[in-house]
């Protein structure tokens, strides 16, 4: 053993020692020219999409491109490819975000806890028999707490792996790092398959409660370049990396955590890597080729979109170099589900827990006294997102009754999560409210000062571009400017103020004010805010080092539903209330 591995394998001992798995494969043939062609299969960002179901409308998915959902498409595509290359030839990989995203995963984390009943995970069930051959760790994987994500990796048949996840007391690896593959070729040497599992930094940020103090996440490059060798001096043939990072280059939080979208940039500074199988950015891209600046060698990316709406299929060629097998040709492409039908045997294997959760969202839980929509919510203040405000209002203000902050003012910050979202006239569901918060956030409440709400309005204004007086209004363009998403677009109730797009970022913020008055510098308010946004999540001024006045881990979409079911009534006439609007140098845009 070279004293390279052997300093990687201390420092990971616990975990490391366990690769000794190197895992067979069924005998793959070399050709008369002593090639080999291998294919590796990839999925990411499942997000508890095991079927071809929206539960949100209570229909079979269907979007404006027609693509379809699911592990159950997936599975199909993976038995065409695996009989039409030979399962000899074949792996099975996914880049993460698996257990987080549909209202199975809900259920199954919150309802009827997989941590509570023994059942095995939806997911867990899924995988299993479609046979994957490894998964990597997504963010969402730590939305629901670790003891709820070791039970679902407990259950999984294929190693998680998680390399620049480390103990917080230890710095040693939390999840396996790798796992390598051995493939047998008749007549011939076999080929190694080694796979490094990368997760997302930004998992300290978007998950700081269940995580802080516990684990670290460390830098995909610099963690690609401690194990890549490892990976090698065991005897890889072909090297991949599993990541759960887009491919940008950038993060959509600051600096003071490694970067969050960086499968690129593995690819371009760590040498000795194949392929770069990643997800998290939600992109189709079927083969992409980056230079490595040490070996000037192409290294192939590949993104199979998102919620099993594409595989990702990568084809490898192997041939002898001085008694070695190595890669010598390499293409993908991304392959849509939508081509195909679900595969049966994983639909009767999903049946009970669908069927349950089908049941749970279509529970009416209030009477709407009309229709809301939230169409129109990243551009007016609209009824449905004040519903949001007015249940986190309330909540905060009991809370804070009876102690020092009492006496502030509480305001709400929600944001257009869904333009989808509906609560019909008449009978209210759970999926009515889980279509309108899609997110399994939980309510804080901070303290700011009226310059901060200014500062953290300014900030979230960004989100809008800039329009001149007179000029047309493209709702097309008109929001989401420099790729700003809805979800960081954060409206603010229990203050007046208006948000003049004619002018520059930063400019924007007039009439800011509370009860009529304009809002001081230095008056203090608690604020309603979710654990995404108080963490850091968008990057919003001020927030993270607030004090916090209120943190009981209640889930926001609960409270809602709590909400409406003790009510029985969803009336916009006792929370609608238009605080807020856009105007062009004190004209209203709409």
């Amino acid at each position: 053993m070279s004293s390279r591995i052997g300093r990687a394998l201390a420092a990971g001992a616990t975990v490391v020692v366990a690769i000794g798995l190197l895992a067979p494969a069924a005998p793959a043939s070399a050709t008369p020219d002593h090639s080999v062609k291998i294919t590796v299969m990839a999925s990411s960002d499942i997000h508890g999409n095991a079927l071809n179901w929206d539960y949100f409308k209570n229909a079979e998915f269907d979007d404006s491109a027609h693509n379809d959902v699911g592990l159950a498409k997936v599975s199909t595509l993976v038995n065409q490819i695996r009989k039409d290359r030979g399962a000899d030839h074949t792996l099975l990989f996914d880049s993460g975000d698996t257990i987080q995203g549909t209202p199975l995963d809900y259920y199954y984390a919150k309802v009827e806890p997989i941590t509570e009943t023994g059942q095995t995970h939806p997911m867990a069930k899924a995988m299993n028999a479609i046979g994957y051959d490894a998964v990597t760790l997504g963010n969402h994987e730590f939305n629901y707490g670790l003891p709820l994500l070791a039970k679902w990796v407990k259950q999984m048949n294929a190693p998680v792996l998680g390399a620049n996840a480390v103990s917080a007391k230890t710095g040693l690896p939390a999840y396996l790092p790798f796992i390598i593959k051995t493939m047998k070729v008749k007549g011939d040497k076999p080929v190694k398959v080694g796979v490094l599992g990368l997760t997302n930094p930004g998992i300290a940020i978007w998950d700081k409660a269940n995580v802080e103090g516990k684990l670290k996440f460390l830098d995909l490059v610099a963690t690609a370049k401690k194990w890549v060798p490892v990976i090698r001096a065991l005897g890889a043939d072909v090297v991949l990396v599993t990541a759960h990072a887009g491919d940008n280059g950038i993060s959509s939080y600051g600096s003071d955590l490694p970067i969050e979208n960086a499968s690129a940039l593995v690819a371009e500074q760590v040498p000795g890597i194949d392929a770069v199988l990643f997800g998290h950015a939600h992109n189709d891209v079927p083969q992409r080729f980056v230079t490595n600046t040490a070996t000037g060698k192409q290294v192939l990316l590949t993104e199979p979109s998102k919620y099993g709406q594409r595989l990702s299929v990568v084809d490898f060629t192997l041939a002898k170099e001085r008694g070695k097998w190595a890669v010598t040709t390499k293409s993908s492409a991304t392959i849509n589900t939508n081509t195909v039908a679900e595969d049966p045997k994983i639909v009767a294997l999903m049946k009970g827990q669908h069927d349950k959760t089908v049941g749970y969202v279509n529970q009416v839980i209030a009477q709407s006294k009309e229709q809301l929509s939230a169409a129109e919510s990243p551009y007016k203040d609209t009824a449905i997102l004040d519903y949001i405000q007015k249940v986190q209002t309330d909540l905060v203000t009991k809370a804070v009754a009876g102690t020092a902050d009492a006496s502030l003012p509480v305001l709400s910050i929600a944001a257009p999560f869904s333009r989808t979202a509906i609560f019909p006239a008449g009978p209210v569901s759970v999926r009515d409210m889980a279509g309108l918060y899609v997110y399994d956030n939980t309510l804080l409440g901070v303290k700011l000062t009226g310059t901060q709400i200014k500062d953290y309005l300014e900030y979230s204004a960004k989100y809008f571009a800039q329009v001149a007086p007179g000029a047309p209004i493209d709702l097309g363009t008109l929001t989401n400017a420099a790729g700003t998403p809805d979800y960081n677009y954060d409206q603010l109730s229990g203050v007046s103020y208006d948000i003049d797009i004619s002018k520059p970022v930063g400019q924007r913020i007039l009439n800011l004010s509370y009860k009529g008055a304009p809002v001081a510098a230095g008056q203090q308010f608690v604020v309603a805010i979710n654990n995404y946004r108080q963490s850091g999540g968008g990057g919003f001024p001020h927030v993270t080092t607030a004090p916090v006045v209120y943190n009981a881990q209640v889930e926001i979409r609960q409270a809602l539903i709590d909400a409406a079911t003790a009510s029985g009534t969803i009336d916009p006439a006792t929370f609608a209330d238009p605080n807020w609007k856009l105007v062009r140098e004190g004209v209203p845009v709409f």
